[in-house]
């Protein structure tokens, strides 16, 4: 029994395979319903893990254990009650309020993060001694990061027409930008080529067992 589950599973994971790969060709039923059966399942799957993994240990497991300690966690408990008030269409507009808050908060937090994460840890890591190492390689590459960092910035001031003199470090800056849109295209190419790696090994290695 459990052999047959398992070929049974595998087979279907061969369907919803092809049925992904179809839109290679055009937009089908096919496609269609693997595309609606995913999203389905990835919606079923978070309620399911938000419930157990978040509100439950979160929530209602500490208001029980401690009512009065954690009184305050009543607070999110009722803005995520009104939150789901969307799905009445008389008294959706209560909803706003905790959705406004939960926007401006995560904002709030996000500036932070950026500041500290993208702005000031690369100004940190540009405020280097390109000299303090007696490896060419290493000379070089701190040179580089200091003048793409400087030109990439330059590109974007535009207080005053770039023309002349005074726009050769914006040029540069432009190939420094194209070169980092063109490894960050490459990265995302290749972590899809992986995905496609993965299911061509499933369907060689598990479905037809042409690989070991």
């Amino acid at each position: 029994m459990l052999q047959f589950m398992n070929q049974f599973g595998i087979w279907i994971a061969v369907f919803f395979t092809f049925s992904i790969f179809s839109f290679l060709y055009k937009d089908n039923p096919f496609y269609k319903f693997a595309e609606q059966v995913f999203v389905g399942l990835s919606a079923g799957y978070w309620l399911v893990y938000m419930i157990y993994n978040i509100l439950i240990p979160n929530l209602f497991s500490k208001l029980i254990t401690d009512f009065r300690g954690n009184a305050i966690l009543l607070v999110p408990g009722i803005l995520g009650v009104l939150m789901l008030l969307r799905i009445f269409p008389k008294i959706q507009w209560i909803s706003r309020f905790p959705l406004a808050l939960v926007i401006g908060t995560t904002a709030g937090i996000s500036i932070v993060r950026s500041l500290q994460t993208n702005i000031l840890s690369q100004i940190t890591s540009t405020m280097i001694n390109p000299f303090a190492s007696d490896s060419i390689a290493i000379l070089i590459g701190n040179l580089l990061l200091i003048i793409g960092t400087i030109c990439g910035v330059y590109f974007f001031y535009f207080s005053k027409k770039q023309e002349g003199i005074s726009a050769i470090p914006s040029k540069v800056g432009i190939w420094f930008l194209m070169i980092s849109f063109g490894a960050s295209f490459g990265y995302t190419v290749m972590a899809r080529i992986s995905l496609l790696i993965g299911r061509l090994d499933f369907l060689l290695k598990d479905w037809l067992h042409l690989i070991k």
